[in-house]
């Protein structure tokens, strides 16, 4: 059964609570579940993991390139900024798909670079917690396009 890790990154366990007009009244663990249900039916496993440290991500990162077939990563802020973790991407080789809930292009100026985009097959931004669901449903589609010898999208 393939395997998907979802990486939230710093803050996001304020998912909720935190700017709700921006990231919706939706908890992480609402989030999680949905991922968990929607990968069930997918048929494939979802592992779910929230830090708001950088060198934690880093080794989830590191153990994904092990055991996974793609990873889901929303950086939090640590987007605008964190070469290390673009590196340890990259280093591990698997398809990435990059989840922002709000529109990062639409907000602060700081925000509209991102330095995981690099190293992604691609970003989703801008649709809430429905960002996470259609996030899995590309990486399924990128495991299963690479399983099958193709090319990544």
């Amino acid at each position: 059964m393939p395997r998907i890790i979802v990486l939230h990154g710093p803050n996001l366990n304020l998912t909720g609570v935190r700017e709700p007009e921006i990231y919706g009244a939706g908890t992480l663990a609402d989030i999680d579940g949905e991922l968990q249900r929607q990968g069930e039916a997918l048929g494939i496993e979802v592992e779910c993991f929230q830090s708001n440290h950088e060198g934690d991500l880093i080794d989830r990162i590191h153990e994904a390139g092990r055991c996974c077939d793609a990873i889901i990563i929303n950086p939090g802020a640590l987007t605008h900024y964190s070469f290390a973790l673009q590196d340890a991407l990259r280093a591990v080789g698997l398809p990435v798909v990059e989840v922002h809930m709000s529109n990062i292009y639409a907000r602060e100026v700081w925000r509209r670079r991102s330095v995981i985009a690099p190293v992604a097959s691609g970003q989703i931004t801008g649709f809430g917690s429905q960002s996470y669901s259609l996030a899995l449903t590309a990486a399924s589609r990128l495991i299963e396009r690479r399983e099958a010898g193709g090319r990544p999208l």
